[in-house]
């Protein structure tokens, strides 16, 4: 196939290049001026990026498949220009801690996306009560890091003590494999949970539970432990900006932030309610602000979506304090950072290309095959037209998760194809083109 007339993000540079590519059996073969070959693909009009790649959702599956599952989720990731994503391990039955429990859930997976998937591994407290370290090294070929909490809600997934968090920082490194954090503090919101439950029912009662503070806390209880070593640790999910500064020029550090709480903050959560619950719960204003400098700067490596959908009858359960934790977000994650961030925030194009794709790809390993517009590389790509509009409705979203903060919104740009190794997995016109089990299961560089 030959696509020309596309105006094209190449990797590094700050403008668009009108070249044409030809893509050979998956693979990016030419790219360059006046291609010839058949069948061609007319883009004229239509900008080409490297499809972007969400590395932080929860597909559910197996276990919790009434909030979502890999078909659906991946069906919503590839309408929104995500050609590659990377399951979290924490909420799925069993969670991935071990390698039998990896094997069961990939054997299910595999005949369920539509676009390529990788997987995180985990480490829970519950793990210490068996042979973790030797757990962890038996899943680090097929993973692309380690998941743990400092705060957690889930039974099946309890979070590490400091202690146990060195212990296993230090192993992840060792394995050469990033350990990703979430990082609350643990003491601070099961105190402030326990007044604020006291006091009453509102959002503001909820953000009170949860506070900046324990973000800050937790992050720097985790680089104390990290101390001045190249650690391997990655925070995900930062909220506060103030989290996001201290993380600056840590060696090995690296963090994502999400697209809610770059547009969200706690007077939207007043005002929309349990549709933009997540945890951590979205800040007070002055983050936004900081979290997007933070994001040009640099000191926030990309953004994920942290995709955790519900029912209506799990978000909206009558109190606060009940109502489930977690959004859609992998479908409207790059037409967000498009319109939000290219285009009205004026971020540099190949600053773009780093936090929608090329960094992730980076940190966990699979720079080689993915993560940019490349000779050798596999054609993931995304076609958008700059010209058109993106209106956010969420029953007309491919997942299972109807309820999403940025309903009625519109983004400029919309969504033309999304090719995953050089077929068509989705068309604004024709809707999801391949069957199930199109993707293709990721590991980290060094194994196929």
């Amino acid at each position: 196939m030959i696509i020309r007339h596309a105006e094209i993000a190449l990797p590094g540079c700050n403008g668009f290049t009108p070249l044409d590519i030809e893509i050979h059996q998956g693979k990016i073969r030419r790219i360059a001026k006046n291609l010839k070959g058949a069948p061609v693909l007319d883009a004229g009009g239509l900008q080409l990026f490297p499809g972007a790649i969400d590395p932080h959702v929860h597909f559910n599956e197996p276990g919790y498949t009434e909030r979502e599952d890999f078909y659906h989720g991946s069906c919503a990731a590839a309408s929104g220009g995500v050609s590659t994503v990377i399951d979290m391990p924490c909420t799925s039955v069993p969670p991935v801690t071990n390698k039998k429990n990896l094997e069961a859930k990939l054997a299910l997976i595999e005949k369920r996306s539509i676009i390529d998937f990788a997987f995180f591994g985990g480490v829970s407290a519950r793990c210490f009560f068996g042979n973790w370290q030797n757990d962890m090294k038996e899943l680090a070929p097929d993973v692309m890091g380690f998941k743990c909490y400092f705060l957690s809600g889930m039974d099946s997934f309890p979070p590490l003590s400091l202690l146990q968090f060195k212990q296993v920082l230090m192993a992840a490194t060792a394995l050469g494999r990033p350990l990703l954090l979430h990082a609350e503090d643990p003491q601070l919101v099961g105190k402030y949970t326990r007044r604020e439950q006291e006091r009453g029912d509102s959002w503001r009662h909820y953000y009170r539970s949860r506070p900046e503070k324990a973000e800050i806390r937790a992050v720097r209880d985790a680089l104390k432990i990290a101390g001045n070593k190249a650690v391997n640790l990655h925070i995900v999910h930062v909220g506060s900006g103030r989290a996001a500064g201290i993380l600056k020029n840590r060696p090995g550090i690296s963090a994502e932030t999400a697209p809610h709480y770059l547009t969200f903050d706690l007077r939207d959560l007043q005002r929309i309610g349990a549709a933009l619950k997540t945890n951590p719960v979205v800040k007070r204003p002055f983050n936004k602000k900081i979290l997007w400098d933070r994001l040009f700067t640099g000191d926030l490596d990309f953004v994920a979506s942290d995709h955790a959908p519900a029912p209506a009858e799990q978000k909206n359960s009558g109190s606060v304090w009940s109502d489930y934790a977690g959004i859609p977000g992998s479908g409207t994650l790059f037409p967000f950072l498009y319109s939000e961030g290219l285009l009205r925030r004026k971020m540099p194009l190949s600053r773009f290309l780093q936090i929608t794709a090329e960094n992730a790809a980076r940190r966990y390993g699979f720079f080689d095959r993915k993560g940019s517009i490349e000779k050798g590389k596999d054609a993931d790509l995304v076609l958008v037209d700059p010209q058109s509009m993106t209106q956010v409705c969420g029953v007309d979203s491919y997942s299972k998760g109807k309820i999403t903060p940025f309903e009625g919104q519109t983004f400029q740009g919309r969504i033309v194809k999304t090719f995953v190794r050089g077929e068509v997995v989705y068309d604004a016109d024709a809707g999801i083109l391949k069957e199930a089990g199109y993707g293709k299961f990721l590991r980290p560089a060094g194994r196929s």
